[in-house]
C-alpha cells in the first residue's frame, strides 16, 4: 500500500482500547497545554485580531463551532482558526524535534470536529494522538531539510495532523481518510522569507483551514490521488527535493533515511512519546537553558555572586534558526534580552523565567540586574550531533571551580501530573479564576470519562 493508504488504515481502525497509557496520559496533557496557551492569549492583539477577521469574513454565516475564551460562534473553519491563532499567541506550545508545534495545529481542528459530532472524551483522545503520531512520523527525519528549503516545516506538516484528527472525529472510513491525506498535499504551505524580511507568516492557522478543506473534500469523495506522499512528482520530492530518502541537513548528521520508516511500527512505537511541553514562552532551545542551568546552580548551591562565567555546549542547529541557510537576522549569536545567553543567565540568577512573560519585555516588564550582566558572560559552543534541546552547561566559578550538568533532550517530556504542576502557576495571570482553571485541568484529567468532551473543554475557557 502506498503511506497515505498505510496511515489511513491505521488511523480508521485505530481505537482507544489500541492506545497505551502513556499514549493517553500525553493526549491529555498536550489537550491541557493547547488550552492554557489560549487563556494566556485570551486578549492579546493577534487573537482579537484572528477573531475579528473571521467575523467579518463570515458574518451571517457562523454557529456550527465555538471559539475558544470569547465563546463566539463562528463556522468550523473560521473558530477553528482563531483558535490556532489564539493558542499560538499565547505561547504555551508543545515542541517536536524543535521547528513543530502539533498542538497549534491539531487541537484546533480536533476541537471543532468533536464538537460538531459530541464526541466523546475517549474517542477526542484517540484523535488526537492519531493525529500527532501521522504528523510527527511524516515530519520527524525531514525538518532540517523541508526549512531549509524555505518553507515553514510547522504548517507544512501541521496541515496532515490537524487534517488526520478531524477525519477520525467525523467518522471517515480508510479511504476517505486516505483521500483526506492526498489532499493535504495540494493544499500544504508555508514559508520564511516573510518573517525574514518584517513581516508576520500565516502559519498554522491556515494550515487548519486548509485541514478541515481536505476533510470535507474526502468527505464527499473527491479523489486525491494514490502515491502523493512519495511519488515521484508528490510531496516528498517538492518538498524535501526528492523521493528518495536523501537530506540536505539533518539533526543528527545522517543525510540519509528511508521512507519505508514512516509507517514501520504504527500503532507499536509511538513516536507521539517524544513530544515536549514549551512552558516558556520563547523558541524550544532556550527552554533547557533555563532549567537545567537552574537545576545546576541549585545542585551545587552557586549563587548569581560566585559565577564567573558559564559555557554551553549545542547542537548547531540551535544557533542558526530557524535554518542554516536563512538565519533569522535577529539570530547573531551575541548576548541580548532575549537570545539563548539571555534565558541561561536568568536560569542562573533566578532559578527560573517568568510563566506569563513572553520572550522579549512587553510593557511594564522589566528584567533583574544580575540576568542582563550575566548573558554577556554565556559563551554558547554549536556543535554537530549533539543532543537536541539537551546542552552541556558548565558553569565557572570566581574561586577557580567548574560545575557541568549535561542535558539529556527529555527534560521537558512529562506524565501528565507533573504537566499539570508546572503549567499551574499560570492561573493568577488568566481570564479564567484560579478555581475554574483547576476544574480545567481536572477535566483534562479525566478526560476519557466525559462525553462532550469538546463542548466542555471550550466552556471553561469562557470567563463567567
Amino acid at each position: 500500500m502506498s503511506l497515505s493508504r498505510q496511515f489511513a488504515a491505521f488511523v480508521a481502525d485505530l481505537r482507544y482500547e489500541d492506545l497505551p497509557p502513556a499514549v493517553i496520559d500525553l493526549a491529555k496533557g498536550v489537550t491541557l497545554q493547547a488550552l492554557s496557551s489560549a487563556l494566556v492569549a485570551h486578549d492579546m492583539p493577534a487573537s482579537r485580531q484572528a477573531l475579528a477577521l473571521m467575523q467579518e469574513e463570515e458574518a451571517g454565516g457562523a454557529g456550527a463551532a465555538t471559539a475558544l475564551c470569547s465563546g463566539a460562534k463562528l463556522t468550523k473553519a473560521g473558530a477553528a482558526f482563531v483558535n490556532a491563532e489564539t493558542i499560538f499567541a499565547g505561547g504555551k506550545w508543545d515542541t517536536f524535534r524543535m521547528l513543530t508545534h502539533p498542538g497549534t495545529a491539531i487541537l484546533p481542528a480536533a476541537l471543532v470536529a468533536a464538537e460538531a459530532a459530541g464526541a466523546s472524551g475517549k474517542a477526542f483522545l484517540t484523535a488526537v494522538a492519531a493525529g500527532y503520531e501521522v504528523m510527527e512520523r511524516m515530519a520527524a527525519d525531514f525538518i532540517p531539510t523541508v526549512m531549509s528549503r524555505g518553507f515553514h516545516a510547522g504548517p507544512v506538516f501541521g496541515i496532515f495532523g490537524a487534517a488526520v484528527a478531524a477525519a477520525k472525529l467525523g467518522g471517515l472510513d480508510a479511504g476517505q481518510i486516505h483521500g483526506a491525506i492526498a489532499q493535504c498535499v495540494n493544499l500544504a504551505s508555508g514559508n520564511l522569507e516573510g518573517i525574514r524580511s518584517g513581516g508576520k507568516s500565516l502559519r498554522e492557522g491556515g494550515a487548519v483551514r486548509n485541514a478541515l478543506l481536505a476533510v470535507a473534500l474526502a468527505k464527499q469523495g473527491t479523489p486525491g490521488g494514490e502515491t502523493t506522499l512519495e511519488g515521484d512528482a508528490g510531496f516528498y520530492h517538492s518538498y524535501a527535493g526528492n523521493n528518495r530518502g536523501e537530506l540536505r541537513y539533518s539533526f543528527t548528521g545522517d543525510n540519509r533515511t528511508d521512507l519505508s520508516k514512516l509507517t514501520a511500527g504504527l500503532g507499536k512505537d509511538w513516536i507521539f512519546l517524544e513530544t515536549l511541553y514549551r512552558i516558556y514562552s520563547t523558541a524550544g532551545y532556550n527552554i533547557a537553558h533555563v532549567d537545567v542551568t537552574a537545576a545546576l546552580c541549585r545542585e551545587h548551591n552557586i549563587a548569581y555572586a560566585d559565577i564567573d562565567r558559564i559555557e554551553a555546549i549545542v547542537n548547531w542547529f540551535e544557533t542558526e534558526y530557524p535554518s542554516p541557510l536563512f538565519p533569522t537576522p535577529a539570530i547573531d549569536g551575541r548576548p541580548k534580552i532575549g537570545s539563548t545567553q539571555y534565558f541561561t543567565a536568568y536560569g542562573a540568577a533566578t532559578g527560573g523565567f517568568p510563566m506569563l512573560r513572553q520572550a522579549m519585555p512587553g510593557p511594564g516588564d522589566s528584567d533583574p540586574p544580575e540576568v542582563l550582566d550575566l548573558m554577556h558572560r554565556v559563551t554558547i559552543v554549536p556543535v554537530v550531533r549533539r543532543t537536541l534541546f539537551g546542552p552541556r552547561l558548565t558553569v565557572f566559578t570566581k574561586d577557580g571551580r567548574s560545575f557541568t550538568r549535561e542535558g539529556t533532550g527529555r527534560e521537558f517530556i512529562w506524565d501528565f501530573e507533573e504537566q499539570a504542576r508546572r503549567i499551574r502557576p499560570i492561573a493568577p495571570g488568566l481570564a479564567i479564576s484560579p478555581a475554574r482553571y483547576d476544574e480545567l485541568i481536572e477535566t483534562c484529567r479525566r478526560l476519557d470519562g466525559i462525553d462532550g468532551a469538546a463542548k466542555r473543554l471550550i466552556a471553561l475557557t469562557i470567563p463567567g
